[in-house]
């Protein structure tokens, strides 16, 4: 079974692999030992293509952060497009992720990764009327605020599931009222921190505080 796929093996089709082990359960599961045989060869096979796991997570870095897609703005609004660009960072994260995790712990060098998450989202911020460093530290607060909010969000899943912001809302309006008044008062609200609507908002002001003045 080992040898059944070596001869179809590509270092793309590790990485993807990889990627989806990464996606569907944790970089924790993901050993060498673990993606040879999901790919249904041996481990020994694929340090002919990687030295190590740490070159894997590279490449896995590189492939998610090179295949992002910003799509077309639907307007030519300075807003629309930083918002554009921040939706595009958010949308891959949720498609991948892996990649908050990755970005979090390792800085990738391959030009490879440059191509949609860097270069077209730069190209449209300086079409946004953004030039020089007014791009690049608009690129800087684009891709933290959403690489801060999806790790955040992350282990709080009741943001988008009614059922579950129900459960929360329970949880925080059973606080003792006389320690957590705020708290209390504001229960019904506080279980959409991290929820989709949130992360909205607050690309919706970054967007409006970065857009040049008209």
């Amino acid at each position: 079974m080992a040898k059944k796929d070596a001869r179809t093996l590509t270092r793309e089709r590790i990485v993807e692999t990889a990627v989806r082990i990464g996606d569907s359960e944790s970089l924790d599961t993901l050993t060498v030992r673990r993606l040879a045989g999901e790919l249904g060869v041996g481990a020994m096979t694929l340090y002919s293509y990687f030295r190590n796991k740490e070159e894997i997570l590279d490449a896995m870095a590189d492939h998610v952060l090179g295949g992002m897609k910003v799509p077309p703005a639907e307007t030519d609004d300075p807003v629309d497009i930083l918002v554009g660009c921040g939706r595009a960072f958010r949308t891959m994260m949720l498609a991948h992720p892996c990649v908050v995790r990755l970005l979090s712990t390792r800085v990738t060098d391959s030009i490879d990764s440059l191509d949609g998450a860097m270069e077209d989202v730069l190209a449209r911020l300086e079409s946004a009327g953004l030039k020089g460093a007014e791009a690049t530290r608009a690129y800087g607060v684009l891709i933290t605020y959403a690489l801060g909010f999806s790790g955040y969000q992350a282990p709080r899943t009741w943001g988008d599931d009614p059922e579950a912001r129900r459960q929360r809302h329970h949880f925080y309006a059973g606080l003792p009222a006389d320690r957590f008044p705020t708290t209390v008062r504001l229960s019904a609200d506080l279980p959409s921190l991290p929820s989709s609507d949130q992360f909205e908002f607050g690309l919706q002001l970054i967007a409006k505080g970065l857009a040049p003045a008209t």
